[in-house]
């Protein structure tokens, strides 16, 4: 029973990980230094380990390459400080209780101390330990403290930022999610660190005040033992109390002041790839500052009245040091020249594709000032707005559209955005900060109090309106929006209304094989032995151009497949595709049940049309009279504007040999007129003919199908 049981505690103990029980042992050492009576030999060994302590962390602060390589400073720093403090507690308890007994009472540690600084005078000692105090509290803690302040403080206003610049990076693909997560990780800790700093700050100072009190405590206390107590007379007793309460002050206090000055090195260092001692000592070791102050020194040398010897040979000994760091220094910058010149030259040989920077499919630039609207530590919601964006619009068109990258961009103003398509700006706005946008929809005749402007998806008329003054705005019927779904709606719009621009050979290639995991035959047949998969994608653009969803791609590939052996022009194809997504078409324009209103041509001009187009295919190229066009448009201008007047869109129905044509022209102009053939509308849709557009002027007239 008894070896299973040591058996037992044996496997405990290999599998005790050693560091896991450091801190609740100083922790238990703490609370027994409070409230137990040490000798004089266990209070040696502490001092002397706190001694210790305080080197170490100031080494590890000089030589570490970034704050955060030392994160746990700020409590190392707590348990260190409330460490020695316990030490005064138990150090104060000797002193005061064997005192009496003569200076090596308290230990030989506080006994030397006191003796090697007051040097049989403990006036001197008392105001040495006072300036030592004031050194600590006064320059190197209060100094600390503000230098923490400051750091949290920007470190938190440039939280944003760099989270924003994580997210850019990862939206473009230079850095995969598991590089994101780490560098956020990063982020996250850099502003606990100097927040903890901060705080941390606080208890170097408070401990800088503590050393004082107990100062005066002890010499006072031990003027009150010993004289009372002891029966020493006043000189005796003050003379001892003094000599142990010093030598117990130094002692502490020289950790303490360690303690101070890792805490000023860690928050004023900048962060570089190497450590504090390297960094500095390269950029103090300045050729030319030390050449002038050699200089210097030598002319005091030579002053009258000044100490000569000194001045010259310390002006002489930098003169010497300054060459030898010139000769060092341009030694270096001709190995880093020849080195350039190696890399320069392996450059040029080495230089592949992966050194040219592509564009952006998708990109969203911002001004800084709109750096608020991504953070969502800030409560910006732009990024999920274009998240739901994206996957809204993959769903609706039928393809994936590809991640578009948010970054900042300095040379914009400010509050203004860009939307850039390939690299092309395709788009761009103004926002306040702050403020809703108003938009009129048309009918509202009541001006608002506001900055009067555009909103920029649509452009209608609309004002920049402060929060407070929504609800009046809605009641007046503006749409209210925020700066957010601001962006969010020009951005949808535009690559609604460019989303032919967005389909490529990889997202055609990604169809197909989505595709081939339901359909694998079809594929099979069509791609490649019957269409190449470049006419396929440029079907599949054409349909997109005129604002059609591919979701049924099924249909598509299959009508491909049966009408391939007709005709392989991709122009051809679509037209052939078209009237199989006839349902489809009219599900985006009116709703089931509902009459259709449509826009005819006159028979005259339809048959001059066809005429043109039949004669083009000769020649390669549409002939028609320019005033005859130009007319055409103008027209087509007016009937869209009454149709939008009466509440419908505007549908243009047509033969099916000009629709390819006229659908080309119209769509240079307006972007929201549909133009359908005859054979697109499905046999059980109602119709009805709402305007005829003639040779001339183009009359109306109305008519029932």
């Amino acid at each position: 029973m008894n070896g299973t049981l040591v058996s037992d505690l044996r496997q405990s103990l290999n599998f005790t990980d050693a560091k896991g029980i450091v801190i609740p042992v100083v922790i238990l050492a703490i609370m027994a230094m409070l409230v137990i009576p040490l000798p004089s030999v266990a209070l040696d060994i502490l001092f002397t380990f706190n001694i210790m302590a305080g080197l170490v962390i100031v080494m590890i602060s000089i030589n570490v390459h970034k704050p955060l390589e030392f994160s746990s400073f700020p409590l190392v720093l707590l348990l260190a400080t409330v460490l020695r403090l316990s030490l005064n507690v138990a150090s104060t308890r000797v002193v005061l209780i064997r005192g009496h007994e003569g200076p090596d009472a308290a230990g030989n540690v506080i006994a030397s101390f006191g003796e090697f600084v007051i040097a049989g005078n403990y006036v001197v000692g008392f105001i040495i330990f006072i300036i030592l105090m004031i050194i600590n509290f006064i320059v190197v803690t209060k100094g600390a403290g503000r230098t923490s302040e400051v750091i949290a403080r920007f470190t938190l206003d440039a939280l944003p930022g760099k989270q924003m610049a994580i997210d850019a990076d990862l939206n473009a693909g230079i850095i995969d999610q598991e590089i994101a997560l780490r560098r956020r990780e990063e982020v996250a800790q850099e502003s606990d660190f100097f927040g903890s700093m901060d705080g941390a700050s606080k208890f170097v100072r408070g401990d800088a005040i503590a050393g004082l009190l107990i100062l005066a405590i002890n010499i006072l206390g031990g003027l009150i033992v010993g004289t009372t107590q002891h029966e020493l007379g006043f000189e005796d007793a003050a003379q001892i109390y003094t000599l142990l309460t010093i030598g117990d002050g130094l002692v502490a206090q020289i950790p303490s002041l360690l303690l101070s000055l890792s805490t000023a090195i860690i928050v004023t260092r900048v962060t570089t790839s190497e450590p504090t001692t390297n960094q500095a000592g390269s950029q103090l070791a300045n050729p030319n500052a030390l050449k002038i102050t050699s200089i210097i020194l030598l002319i005091l040398g030579v002053i009258p009245g000044m100490p000569h010897l000194m001045f010259i040979i310390a002006g002489l000994g930098l003169a010497i040091f300054a060459f030898f760091t010139d000769r060092k220094n341009e030694f270096l910058s001709n190995v880093k020249l020849d080195q350039a010149e190696a890399e320069s030259e392996k450059d040029e040989i080495e230089l592949d594709w992966e050194d040219i920077e592509h564009v952006d499919q998708i990109s969203l630039e911002i001004g800084y000032g709109l750096i608020p609207l991504v953070s969502e530590q800030d409560g910006g919601v732009l990024l999920s707005r274009v998240r739901g964006i994206r996957k809204k619009l993959s769903a609706e068109l039928g393809f994936l559209i590809q991640p578009i990258r948010i970054r900042d961009n300095l040379n914009l103003e400010p509050m203004n955005y860009n939307i850039l398509l390939k690299g092309a700006v395709r788009g761009t706005g103004k926002l306040e900060l702050g403020r809703d946008l108003a938009i009129n929809p048309g009918d509202i005749t009541t001006s608002l109090e506001g900055t009067p402007t555009k909103e920029p998806a649509f452009g209608l008329d609309a004002y920049w309106i402060d929060q407070s003054q929504s609800d009046e705005a809605k009641m007046l019927g503006y749409t209210i929006v925020d700066n957010a779904t601001v962006i969010a709606t020009h951005l949808n719009a535009l690559l609604r209304t460019n989303s032919s621009d967005l389909l490529g050979h990889d997202e055609t290639r990604e169809i197909l094989d989505k595709v081939a995991t339901r359909s694998p035959k079809l594929i099979e047949d069509l791609v490649p032995d019957k269409l190449s998969i470049s006419t396929v994608m440029q079907v599949l653009k054409n349909i997109l151009f005129e604002s059609i969803s591919i979701r049924d791609i099924h249909t598509i590939l299959d009508t491909l497949l049966t009408e391939s052996s007709k005709t392989q022009n991709a122009d051809e194809l679509t037209e052939l595709v078209r009237p199989k997504l006839g349902h489809l078409m009219l599900q985006q324009i009116v709703d089931l049940g509902d009459t259709l209103n449509v826009i005819t041509l006159d028979p005259k001009l339809e048959q001059m049309l066809i005429a043109s187009i039949t004669q083009s295919a000769k020649v390669g190229e549409v002939l028609i009279e320019p005033n005859l066009a130009e007319g055409l448009l103008d027209s087509v201008k007016k009937e869209k504007d009454e149709a939008e007047n009466q509440g419908f869109p505007a549908v243009i129905v047509v033969a099916p040999p000009i629709r390819p044509w006229l659908a080309k022209m119209i769509k240079q102009r307006f972007s929201d007129i549909t133009i359908l053939s005859y054979t697109e509308i499905p046999e059980d849709q109602k119709i009805k003919v709402f305007a005829r557009i003639g040779i001339s002027e183009g009359t109306n007239e109305e008519s029932q199908q």
